[in-house]
């Protein structure tokens, strides 16, 4: 790494420094923070510390290139939970709260993973304030899938949301980053999908052979490489996204579950929820919350 100190940015809560020349991850965070230990620096990588360009990154092999920016969490930030890891709330009242998450950090828990997810951060968020306060899940988005994201504080607001879903949300707008150039600027996939025994999701013609999905789609921009494209949901079904894209003949990059062969040219799923506009469970005012394009997704389809 260069010893240049252009490029070094540093406040209260982090230090984020610009890749100068390419780098293993671990390697290039034991020079950044050289004061350190290894083990203290393997550490801050396991709980979710260290993003890259707009992804939170734990693995210790990562290849970094020139021109990314890493970005640490301080340590006594992340203990006070002044910041949330991952990801920032956009909007907050008494009945919801809608957050943009970022890929890497899971929505609710796993066999493997308990307090490093949205789901855990805002109960201690909101308990902060009172005790008894709790958060539920309304929707989720997958660990790799960055993007807007909405939770309930009660029960009621939740199962009035989830209950009515299709009524209460108006548009849930995604990007997708996809291998190869998509040559119709615009259509839409249809399909019947069903799952696996080892929860894989696939795609039927047959009429009623599984659950109906619809997505469209139109593209931003593209190159002979990659293509990026809004889509937008018709029907919410469980990876319908990620299956469609391959139908297409067009996979997410970073896909390997469903059809991705190639490199993964930005380190993580590319696929982001872009917009969510809804009814307030409550007031019934329409609310829409954005979270802009990762600069990934831009850099590579130009």
């Amino acid at each position: 790494m260069s010893n240049k100190k252009s490029n070094y940015r540093k406040d209260a809560k982090s230090i984020s420094v610009e890749v100068k020349e390419a780098d293993e991850l671990l390697a290039f965070l034991l020079k950044v923070m050289s004061n350190r230990s290894r083990n203290s620096v393997k550490s801050i990588l396991a709980r979710g510390q260290v993003t890259v360009d707009d992804h939170i990154e734990k693995q210790f092999n990562y290849n970094l290139k020139p021109g990314q920016r890493v970005t640490i969490l301080k340590n006594k930030a992340a203990v006070k939970q002044d910041v949330l890891i991952g990801m920032k709330i956009l909007y907050e009242d008494e009945h919801i709260i809608v957050i943009n998450k970022e890929a890497g950090l899971l929505s609710i828990a796993t066999e493997s993973e308990k307090q490093q997810t949205a789901l855990h951060q805002l109960m201690k968020y909101v308990k902060r304030e009172d005790p008894d306060n709790r958060i539920f899940v309304v929707h989720r988005l997958d660990k790799d899938t960055s993007g807007v994201m909405m939770f309930a504080k009660s029960e009621q607001v939740k199962r009035k949301l989830q209950d009515n879903w299709n009524q209460t949300v108006k548009e849930r707008i995604y990007v997708a980053l996809v291998e190869g150039k998509v040559s119709k600027r615009e259509g839409y996939i249809t399909s019947w999908l069903r799952e696996t025994k080892t929860h894989l999701m696939y795609s039927s013609q047959t009429p009623n052979d599984g659950l109906f999905a619809k997505t469209r789609y139109r593209v931003i921009q593209g190159n002979n490489e990659f293509s990026l494209l809004e889509v937008s949901l018709e029907t919410g079904r469980k990876n319908q996204i990620r299956v469609h894209m391959q139908d297409l003949g067009h996979p997410v990059v970073g896909d390997k579950k469903y059809g991705s062969k190639k490199r993964n040219a930005i380190g993580r799923l590319g696929l982001h929820a872009r917009t969510l506009t809804f009814l307030h469970p409550v007031t019934n005012k329409q609310l829409s919350f954005k979270a802009d394009i990762p600069a990934s997704f831009l850099n590579k389809s130009k």
